[in-house]
């Protein structure tokens, strides 16, 4: 059978019952109500931006009525076929659209940047790809979990330009993870046509570089999406893989409204008109006598009604309002730790160093979580390059304790993609300087996923840090403050073994995502008496490491040992603060000490512009500047990048400036 201008789809029921049919029916036409009821209300001026998907609606509900109902689906600009297929209430999509309260982002996000737990459904943020990443995530939560369950998402043609595209496929390729990759190939990414996009004849022939299968749909063919995800989500569900899908389709409209479409060819645009699924769709119904065209009209009719009644709803509801207490009180998921901080006296201590104390902690916070999935580069039988996860594979098995490719941020998505159903996931930096790699997916993802729709982030990336071993510039650098400056993060920085174990420990019993910063040059330096049980220290409290009065030395890390033997070297009673955690900051402690001491001495081995010593330096000028004998001082690293040579690197760093910055301020 051959397509003709007055048939150009061909359909093939093969197996497929009447009621379903009728039923893909209806669900493939609801969106598009929705679609011709926003188009007029955005020539009204009374929404602001909509991103159509008219023409393309055959697959959003082809794909989303063939996997099962709790197989989550990961979306982009134009599936709303996927939430209504799904049956997410339409007075909460127009509440969403509105930035009204009955939405789901209250306020804070817009059109389809939100997900649903109750419906299995995550919407992407505006850099398009790192949803690819969670997708594998929660395959691999599938699959370690042998549920038989399968994961989709949803990217376009332009997106899989993107790194975050070659990550997650390579990952679910290597790993072999359940997980269905679609890409919209809709001719355009906004004006960029695909010619200028790809050079491969078809984008599908990328997964034969990754050793996965992969499937040309037609994406205005209901039939053929429905059936061919239908039997690939049936296979991967018995036997784990990855699949990657290219669907033929055609953007009708602007990539926005706003944007138009002046730049496409009027003859591409009439030979995809004929193509239009739903047209298709019903043209075949009709003829097979399976439905009528007056029963089409009436269930139009009742869609209608209802798409107009979800809209006005939203449109009566008030405007939202917050205060700047719910604001910041929900970028955090709350939190209250159930473990005791370590007692004293204590039955039973070790002295080990700090790489053994960090070492320990990840092996009691495995045996505590049975649901945590270690990840990182050469981690497993290797141990990592500071051989922290030594053994680890033998006690805990490779299915928790995973060697990952060179793919740092699709390991964080994926490590989020495990948080979505529930686990615990660690991802460690091989070095702290590599998670430049992996910055989208903190800053855009993880940081801001519980304030934009109260989904939290259990995710803990280690991050080995610090100079002093003459490293050179990419294995030696501070960059906390990188993290610090993105509400949303907890930012972790310990000093000492007995910190580095309760805090790691706490940080695993967060369900926010924490940086934990662990100094390179302590791994082997610095040994403590440590609790051998399993304990906590609260996150966001500061310690006092040396009591004094003539001055506060606000410091962490390795600037604690720093000022500690300044002090004795200079006999100076300076009280020494150790942070411990940079975000969020412990102020309280802060204002005790410089209502004490009334001199200030902030250092950090970051370097000194846009250090969080700047921070700290505006917050106590600001609240506390009665209470100052002399001006707030600061002593970091210089602003350069840290150099290789140990006599530069020594110029660099603030230790040999320390004891000169004491003078100063307490000659003030």
């Amino acid at each position: 059978m051959t397509t003709t201008a007055q048939n150009p789809i061909v359909f093939d029921r093969q197996n497929l019952t009447d009621e379903t049919l009728l039923h893909l029916l209806k669900v493939l036409v609801r969106p598009r109500i929705i679609e011709e009821k926003m188009l007029i209300l955005l020539r009204q001026g009374r929404v602001s931006k909509w991103f159509s998907g008219i023409g393309q609606e055959a697959i959003s509900v082809g794909c989303a009525a063939a996997l099962l109902p709790d197989e989550m689906i990961f979306t982009m600009h134009r599936n709303l076929g996927v939430f209504t297929t799904r049956n997410v209430p339409l007075s909460n999509l127009y509440s969403q659209w509105q930035g009204k309260a009955n939405g789901y982002t209250k306020g804070r996000d817009r059109s389809f940047h939100f997900g649903s737990m109750q419906h299995h459904i995550v919407g992407m943020i505006s850099h398009l790809g790192p949803q690819l990443s969670l997708a594998a995530g929660v395959a691999l939560a599938h699959k370690i979990r042998k549920e038989g369950r399968v994961s989709m998402a949803f990217t376009g043609d332009g997106a899989t330009s993107q790194g975050e595209f070659h990550e997650a496929l390579n990952v679910a390729a290597v790993w072999k993870l359940p997980v269905i990759f679609i890409i919209e190939n809709n001719q355009y990414g906004l004006s960029t046509p695909i010619s200028e996009q790809y050079a491969c004849k078809d984008l599908v022939d990328k997964a034969i570089g990754y050793g996965m299968k992969g499937v040309v749909c037609d994406g205005n063919n209901i039939l053929e999406v429905y059936n061919t995800i239908a039997s690939l989500a049936a296979a991967m569900r018995e036997d784990p893989e990855p699949v990657l899908v290219e669907m033929k389709t055609f953007r009708v409209r602007g990539h926005e409204e706003a944007s138009g479409t002046k730049y496409v060819p009027g003859d591409l645009q009439k030979e995809w008109s004929l193509k239009d699924p739903i047209d298709n769709f019903e043209r075949y119904l009709i003829e097979n006598q399976i439905i009528t065209q007056e029963e089409i009209s009436l269930f139009k009719k009742e869609y209608k009604t209802e798409v107009n009644h979800a809209a006005d709803l939203a449109f009566d509801e008030p405007t939202i309002e917050s205060s700047v207490e719910q604001e910041l009180e929900d970028v955090y998921a709350p939190f209250i730790s159930k473990s005791k901080p370590p007692q004293n006296p204590q039955s039973n201590v070790s002295n080990i160093r700090f790489v053994d104390a960090i070492s320990k902690g990840l092996y009691q916070a495995m045996e505590r979580h049975d649901s945590l999935v270690l990840m990182g580069q050469d981690i497993a039988e290797y141990g990592g390059v500071f051989k922290i996860t030594e053994g680890f594979v033998a006690a805990f098995g490779r299915e928790r304790v995973r060697n990952t490719p060179l793919c740092e941020s699709a390991i964080i998505g994926c490590a989020l993609g495990l948080s979505l159903k529930g686990m615990k996931a660690m991802v460690e930096m091989q070095f702290a300087d590599f998670v430049t790699c992996g910055f989208n997916q903190i800053i855009n993802n993880l940081a801001k996923l519980h304030y934009r729709w109260g989904q939290n982030a259990d995710v803990v990336i280690r991050m080995p840090c610090g100079g002093g071993v003459g490293a050179g510039p990419f294995h030696s650098q501070s960059n906390e403050a990188w993290f610090t400056h993105t509400p949303g993060l907890k930012v972790v920085y310990p000093s000492n073994p007995i910190d580095a174990k309760g805090l790691l420990l706490a940080a695993f019993e967060d369900p926010n995502p924490v940086l934990f910063f662990e100094h390179k040059a302590l791994y082997r330096s610095l040994q403590a008496d440590v609790p051998d049980d399993y304990y906590t220290i609260e996150i966001g409290k500061a310690a006092i490491a040396r009591e004094g009065s003539a001055m506060t030395i606000i410091t962490y890390g390795a600037g604690v040992h720093w000022a500690l033997k300044a002090a004795e070297d200079t006999s100076l009673d300076a009280e020494i603060i150790d942070l411990r955690t940079l975000s969020p900051i412990d102020y309280e402690v802060l204002e005790n000490s410089i209502k004490k001491t009334n001199k200030v001495l902030i250092l950090h081995e970051d370097t000194l512009f846009g250090g969080i010593g700047g921070e700290i330096s505006a917050w106590v000028s600001e609240h506390l500047f009665e209470h100052l004998d002399a001006p707030v001082m600061r002593i970091a690293s210089l602003d350069t990048p840290i150099p290789f040579t140990p006599n530069l690197e020594k110029i660099f760093l603030p230790e040999e400036r320390l004891r000169g910055a004491m003078l100063k301020l307490m000659a003030y």
